[in-house]
């Protein structure tokens, strides 16, 4: 039997109007609208928490067929204030499949919208740039809508995010830190099968608390919001740049710019979705990299400080990866975990674990002295 569904209306900004079906949850709900390119993947997509506090329109007409199952979680539950498609299918076929889309987002309080044109949503938002958004089943005038969207966005979005306690999960004797800015469980999975004994701590945890682990690396993972606000977070990675070797992700690799003297700037559109080319410019080398971002890493800040260009967007020409001169520092914009996506960049934390070997064993040699 169909689920009751009720009307719902997507309003943008700039007075955009969208009508369709409501499923999933009931109410009303505000966020930063943006679109993914991903025909599949969207139960990781919802689960990212770097997604925390937007609003998500999927490319792809269809969405939901394949079901929602306990395997391909990224978080603890979904981050989105919303979730938009052109279809959703009420009846999912998969033999892992354990809930249908509309269930899931029901259960946990989320706002979904069909049957609009998602195209010309696209099409704005290329256009127009990214914009805020309301989700709505209720009532409300479109004037105090769009009034109440010009209150200022929320600016502790990592707090809302990280984990409130360190835990541990116990794997080899390559000992991890991995600061949780808004972690996918990817990143974990990734670090545990290369034999690492990883400790998860909290954003706001000190350079000091850090080392007393005595680690033989720090992964700086991804998060929501602009880096920029995260100032208690760049003056930590500042601490640890020298001490210990670190690999940033996404939001950790903007982080690791902004402490080294870099600016980043926040992009019209962003990047998300499983099939942006980057070039790897060590080895010349293409890969199809999964991407979930809204900022970047200014380029032409990068020339007073001791940070090397390694990684470019093949779409746009974008600053994809860093890596540093003199110590034992280096960073992406994308996902090598995937989830979802491609695999192709998954040799990064091979090149991580070789880093934290090198240093340990003393024959680490500086980025500077090979190239």
């Amino acid at each position: 039997m169909a689920e009751e569904q009720w009307t719902a209306r997507l309003v943008l900004e700039d007075g955009h109007v969208f009508e369709g079906q409501s499923f999933g949850s009931a109410g009303e709900s505000y966020g930063e609208i943006v679109f993914n390119t991903g025909m599949t993947g969207y139960q990781e997509i919802l689960t990212d928490p770097s997604y925390y506090g937007q609003i998500v329109t999927m490319t792809y007409p269809l969405i939901g067929n394949y079901g929602l199952n306990v395997d391909d979680v990224e978080s603890r539950g979904p981050h989105v204030r919303g979730f938009v498609v052109r279809e959703f299918s009420e009846v999912p076929s998969h033999f892992r499949s354990m809930d249908n889309l509309s269930g899931y987002l029901k259960k946990n309080g989320i706002i979904g919208i069909s049957g609009v044109d998602t195209r010309k949503i696209t099409k704005l938002i290329r256009t127009e740039g990214t914009m805020r958004a309301v989700l709505t089943t209720l009532d409300t005038p479109k004037e105090e809508l769009l009034r109440r969207l010009s209150e200022p966005l929320q600016k502790d979005q990592i707090d809302q995010v990280t984990t409130q306690s360190t835990y541990r999960c116990p794997g080899g004797d390559r000992r991890i830190v991995a600061m949780d800015f808004g972690m996918k469980s990817g990143v974990v999975r990734s670090l545990l099968a290369r034999d690492c004994d990883v400790i998860v701590v909290p954003a706001r945890t000190t350079a000091e608390e850090i080392l007393s682990w005595n680690p033989h690396g720090v992964m700086l993972s991804n998060g929501p919001g602009d880096p920029q606000d995260a100032q208690y977070a760049i003056e930590t990675v500042s601490k640890l740049m020298g001490k210990v070797p670190i690999f940033g992700i996404c939001l950790g690799h903007q982080l690791i710019a902004l402490a080294s003297g870099a600016q980043t700037k926040k992009m019209r559109f962003g990047h998300r979705g499983v099939n942006h080319p980057v070039k790897d410019l060590r080895t010349g080398k293409i890969a199809i990299t999964s991407q979930n971002h809204g900022y970047m890493v200014d380029p032409d800040s990068l020339g007073d400080t001791d940070l090397a260009l390694s990684h470019v967007n093949q779409n746009d020409g974008t600053v994809e990866g860093l890596v540093h001169r003199y110590l034992p520092v280096f960073c992406v914009q994308y996902h090598p975990e995937a989830r979802p996506g491609p695999d192709d960049s998954d040799y990064l934390f091979d090149d991580f674990m070789k880093m934290v070997d090198d240093y340990r064993q003393g024959r680490w040699i500086p980025y500077a002295e090979k190239s």
